[in-house]
């Protein structure tokens, strides 16, 4: 008889994306997998994707509680009508309306991946009330897997959960990376051919920066640092993410630069992004917040040299001008120089790409991530005596 397993994200594209494989992965190691997330346009290929059954309630990313006691009532609901052996959540609005309805509905095992916490660069008011959303979340929760030790850390030092609730999966990340996929070697010439295509004539050193394009993923300081580079080097950026304007809207100043710069390329999103990767020399993650951020690990399985921010999460895979180069966060002094750097230093920079290379194929395999994963649901099943 397969064990029920109910997953939890706000939107199905954290499934698609971020848990891209372990649902199916679970489904077919002894789980029935039921998936839960906010309607969106990626819901029919994820079930596709993931060959497991999954059911929609509505849920926001933003503050709206009102709505929030509406798609907790639905959780609880569906929860007692499955009475699943485990409830698994990921993301902050799904962990917290998702762990209170499991618990509330009596389920032993309730866990809570921590993949990124807003709160981090948030002040006043607002920054005690995510606050105290993350301890009841935690309350909740009978085990809390933060995505990275420095997440771990961090939650520990604010005292927003008990110790012994927390445990980083293996070397940590949420999912692992899909090395056949991003892989060099298995690129397919003619979708690589088809998306050279598709973007202005590549000429000079091409930057790639992948996420949300908005404040707290650094793309304002990006812009203007490629501005400023621009008038000493033959450049190209390629941005690729969705805006936000009603979280956290760009300056109307970088919109207008992302808008009408020749030499910028903005794409929405792609299911193809190793491509892009490809495509480029350098790899530039600005974030102010981060979890456990997959796209260095990508970045890094594609030997594609990576800049970031040293933030918690970027901190957890790069050591700097060893497996990638850092620079203070927000400081766009300190951004340039690197940058500057890795333009005019090639064989450096692919040095440290090898090396990062390395460090990502043999710790981040996603299939080992799963299987671990696989493991610690068994060990807690044996643990809490179900059979």
């Amino acid at each position: 008889m397969p064990k029920t397993l109910i997953r939890i994200t706000t939107v199905p594209m954290a499934f698609k994306v971020l848990l891209a494989g372990q649902p199916k992965f679970m489904s077919e190691n002894g789980f029935k997998v039921i998936m839960i997330s906010a309607d969106g346009k990626e819901v029919e290929d994820l079930k596709k994707q993931e060959g497991c059954k999954h059911i929609i309630v509505p849920m926001t990313r933003r503050i709206t509680p009102f709505r929030d006691i509406v798609s907790f009532f639905k959780l609880r609901r569906i929860i007692k009508k499955y009475r699943p052996d485990i409830v698994h959540t990921h993301t902050p609005k799904a962990g917290l309306l998702g762990m209170l309805a499991a618990r509330s509905a009596g389920i032993k095992i309730r866990i809570h991946t921590v993949g990124g916490l807003p709160l981090i660069i948030e002040t006043g008011f607002k920054r005690r009330l995510l606050m105290l959303t993350e301890k009841i979340t935690y309350f909740g929760a009978t085990e809390i897997w933060p995505n990275s030790r420095s997440m771990m850390n961090f939650i520990i030092d604010k005292k927003l959960s008990e110790p012994q609730k927390l445990s980083v999966i293996d070397n940590g990340s949420t999912n692992g990376i899909d090395l056949k996929k991003f892989s060099k070697q298995n690129l397919n010439e003619e979708i690589k051919n088809k998306i050279k295509a598709s973007l202005p004539q590549l000429k000079g050193f091409k930057i790639l920066c992948v996420g949300r394009m908005v404040k707290d993923k650094g793309i304002e300081e990006l812009v203007f640092v490629f501005e400023k580079l621009q008038k000493l080097y033959p450049l190209q950026l390629i941005l690729a993410g969705p805006f936000e304007p009603k979280l956290d809207p760009l300056s109307s100043q970088t919109l207008d630069t992302i808008i009408n710069n020749p030499a910028i390329t903005h794409i929405s999103w792609s299911d193809s992004i190793e491509y892009y990767m490809a495509l480029s020399d350098i790899f530039v993650h600005p974030s102010h917040r981060e979890g456990f951020p997959n796209v260095i690990l990508q970045a890094g399985a594609m030997h594609l040299p990576v800049i970031c921010s040293n933030i918690p999460g970027n901190a957890d895979i790069i050591q700097n001008e060893k497996t990638g180069l850092m620079f203070e966060v927000k400081n766009e002094d300190d951004l340039y120089t690197k940058l500057k750097f890795a333009i005019e230093n090639k064989e450096k920079t692919e040095q440290i790409a090898q090396a990062l290379f390395d460090e990502v194929t043999q710790l981040y395999n996603r299939k080992r991530i799963h299987e671990v994963i696989l493991h610690t649901y068994n060990r807690l099943l044996q643990k809490h005596g179900i059979k």
